[in-house]
């Protein structure tokens, strides 16, 4: 489910499309509320009534909102609009701009993974190959 540029999700509106990767697409967005410009990591839908989906997505945004790094993009927070579930960010303070900070969708993807791997109990992990981790769980 593509969501085409003008489309709502709350406060958000979507200028444009950045990637799509397994877990999610991710959208350049601006916040009306407080006149800034987001990315949006939006859950597929297909995944909206799968509650260990949700709560996996749930628990990525926990996770990258309790770190404080400038390098990496602040969590403005985990939202639904309707069915659809997602997670807004912004740019790192001291990084590059909105659109390289969104990486592209593997890179996003193995830096996510790599950040909630960092996180997690090592029992619960194993090595898929080079910067690729699942959870055992």
């Amino acid at each position: 489910m593509a969501l085409s540029a003008g489309t709502r999700l709350g406060a958000y509106e979507i200028v444009a499309l950045i990637g799509i990767g397994g877990m999610g697409e991710v959208y350049r967005a601006h916040d009306g509320k407080l006149n800034r410009d987001v990315a949006l990591k939006v859950l597929p839908e297909i995944f909206v009534t799968d509650p260990d989906r949700v709560a996996r997505f749930q628990r990525e945004a926990q996770v990258l909102a309790a770190l404080n790094h400038p390098h990496i993009a602040a969590i403005y927070g985990f939202e639904e609009a309707g069915p659809t579930r997602f997670l807004a960010a912004g740019r790192p303070r001291n990084g590059p701009g909105l659109a390289a900070s969104c990486f592209t969708p593997r890179l996003m993807a193995r830096s996510w993974s790599f950040l909630i791997a960092s996180m997690a109990d090592p029992s619960e992990l194993r090595s898929r190959g080079p910067g690729r981790v699942a959870g055992l769980r």
